[in-house]
């Protein structure tokens, strides 16, 4: 429900724009996303790149709304809405927070969060929804580039209603569909997901005693009725900050339950 949350403003948007005054949409849309945005703060959440985006999206459109004619918002104010989602949703990739990932993480656990599944499986449907945004944003500028007079409003001309609506509306629900499916078909088997880890071991200790320290440490990591399996450890150890005696060594495992 969580990335609903964060694509409600557009959703709010979208289907107001066109059914009411442009203004009122607009406002509306711009209510939302600032409701959205200072509920999220309240609550502690990370400043998430989608709220954050339609509080800008909504911010310019409103400026828009007030100094543009009305042709010009039938024109394009569904386009602009539409690249203002996706520059939201690249932005979030291209930063390394994949807004995806953002609200999947909420709730899961360290070694869920940090497993190579779960940013591959964020990282893929992330750019689904890019795709899919910036196929929205160029279908729905295709009507006032290609004809003079195209108006979101007009529904007996084909390339109007197609491209404003249709199109972007059809690559919206693939999306949706995709994020429903795919995780499923991504995820490998639980004991198959690699997790990540650190444990702490005297400077001057022995290979099998690294391997025994992280045995340990990842067994306690895993809890009862499961063992850690194919333990790895890093090539390199950190020293701790004010006490070069001791390092910090990465290692990596995998669970399944315990043998009885």
């Amino acid at each position: 429900m969580g990335i609903i949350f964060g694509f409600a403003p557009w959703i709010i948007y979208w289907v107001l724009v066109g059914n009411v005054p442009f203004h009122t949409a607009v406002l509306v849309a711009l209510a939302v996303s600032v409701a959205a945005f200072v509920v999220a703060r309240m609550a502690g959440s990370p400043g998430r790149t989608l709220e954050i985006g339609a509080l800008a999206t909504f911010l310019v459109l409103t400026a828009v709304t007030f100094t543009v004619s009305e042709s010009f918002m039938e024109q394009w104010l569904q386009p602009l809405s539409n690249a203002g989602v996706f520059l939201a949703a690249l932005t979030s990739a291209l930063i390394g927070r994949p807004f995806v990932r953002e609200f999947a993480e909420v709730g899961q656990p360290k070694e869920v969060v940090e497993s190579e599944p779960f940013a591959k499986i964020t990282s893929v449907l992330t750019w689904i929804w890019i795709a899919a945004f910036g196929g929205m944003t160029v279908s729905s500028a295709i009507p006032p580039i290609a004809q003079g007079d195209a108006t979101i409003l007009d529904t007996r001309t084909p390339l109007s209603f197609i491209c404003y609506w249709v199109v972007p509306f059809s690559l919206l629900g693939v999306a949706a569909l995709l994020t429903r499916i795919l995780p499923d078909r991504m995820v490998p088997p639980a004991e198959e997901i690699v997790r990540k880890t650190t444990f702490v071991a005297f400077a001057e200790a022995e290979i099998d005693q690294l391997i025994y320290l992280a045995t340990e440490h990842a067994n306690r990591e895993v809890g009862a009725g499961k063992e850690a399996y194919d333990i790895r450890i890093g090539s390199k150890g950190v020293p701790l900050v004010g006490d070069d005696t001791r390092e910090s060594w990465p290692s990596t495992y995998k669970v399944r339950e315990r043998k009885r």
